[in-house]
């Protein structure tokens, strides 16, 4: 009888897994789907869910239609220099909160999470003008500095989980073979770090590498403008080009998803690491 509830409960697992599966797969099929019709199918009533006549030109076509390699280029430029800079400013931020004991670190930690609670629309009209004070308006740098700003809070808290993970003890072991702090959190806690700080640029770089609403604000030229600003040409004023939209869309979320496949053995590790009792 036990073994009967338990093979019940392994078959409603597996069920639940192939439906949420399908739920979270749907919209990609449809995207993909999408991109392989001709526009008059794309607009056909009734619709239809399958296309009547593949076309997929449509991947070819865009790269005409549209400054493709610029948008590219312009996300891979920026989505990669905001990671480096929130790691960089998150790591010794986030050791500190795990390694120093002082007065109101546990509030300054909680104050780092609120600020993951606004969003950048709220913030806009600040945002732009702080830009502009700089001279960063209409410039990839601007994009840089604001996307490395609004992500950090997210990688110190991510970071200063794991830091806390590993045991004290090996950096003192560190220190007594002659290692200066910076070296043993250089040579001993950034190595055995590797898991969290993977998982901190995952979500960094994609965050940055989706983000929208700053670059639809302070991007105007042409070349300049990063992908999911660039796609907007496809909007007209009386119709929105599905077929290449959702072509460009889908070619967007080929480098995203190679980075995960290259460091995914290390995320579920990274995750899970935040959770120590101190």
């Amino acid at each position: 009888m036990h073994s009967r509830k338990i093979t019940i409960g392994k078959c409603l697992m597996v069920v639940s897994v192939i439906v949420l599966l399908v739920v979270l797969l749907f919209p990609y099929v449809v995207m993909v789907l999408t991109a392989l019709k001709p526009k008059s199918e794309v607009y056909a009533i009734p619709p239809h869910f399958l296309p009547k006549v593949w076309t997929p030109g449509n991947f070819i076509d865009i790269w005409e239609k549209v400054m493709l390699v610029n948008f590219i280029t312009n996300t891979i430029f920026v989505a990669s220099l905001s990671t480096i800079i929130a790691l960089i400013c998150a790591i010794p931020a986030a050791y500190a909160l795990a390694r120093m004991r002082f007065k109101g670190s546990k509030a300054y930690l909680y104050m780092i999470i609120i600020t993951q609670m606004f969003s950048p629309i709220v913030l806009l009209v600040g945002l732009y003008r702080i830009i502009g004070m700089f001279g960063l308006i209409d410039s990839l740098w601007g994009l840089v500095l604001v996307d490395a700003a609004f992500n950090q809070a997210f990688a110190v808290w991510i970071l200063r989980g794991y830091f806390a993970s590993i045991p004290y003890e090996l950096e003192q072991a560190a220190w007594i073979d002659g290692c200066s702090k910076w070296q043993a959190l250089r040579k001993v806690l950034l190595p055995l770090s590797a898991p969290g700080i993977i998982t901190a640029l995952i979500f960094v770089f994609i965050a940055a590498w989706n983000e929208f609403t700053v670059a639809l604000t302070i991007m105007s030229t042409e070349h300049l403008k990063p992908l999911t600003v660039g796609i907007y040409a496809f909007f007209g004023r009386y119709d929105i080009q599905w077929q290449y939209l959702f072509a460009t869309s889908a070619i967007a979320t080929v480098p995203v998803i190679v980075l995960f496949l290259l460091i995914e053995k290390h995320l579920i590790s990274g995750l899970t690491a935040g959770g120590v009792k101190e």
